[in-house]
């Protein structure tokens, strides 16, 4: 499965959407925050969702 989204520019940064198959197993109710690591051996970025801690 691939998913490709614009980067689009809004005031001074860029910003991406998250498609909704991905947060599948996301519960919604809950506030959460995406995490984005990179990889500097593999040159990749990875994302990762976590819930937000109160």
């Amino acid at each position: 499965m691939e998913f490709k989204r614009k980067l689009y520019k809004r005031g001074s940064s860029f910003e991406t959407t998250i498609p909704m198959p991905i947060l599948f197993s996301v519960d919604v109710e809950k506030k959460q925050n995406v995490v984005f690591k990179f990889d500097k051996k593999q040159n990749r970025w990875y994302v990762d969702i976590e819930e937000a801690k109160k």
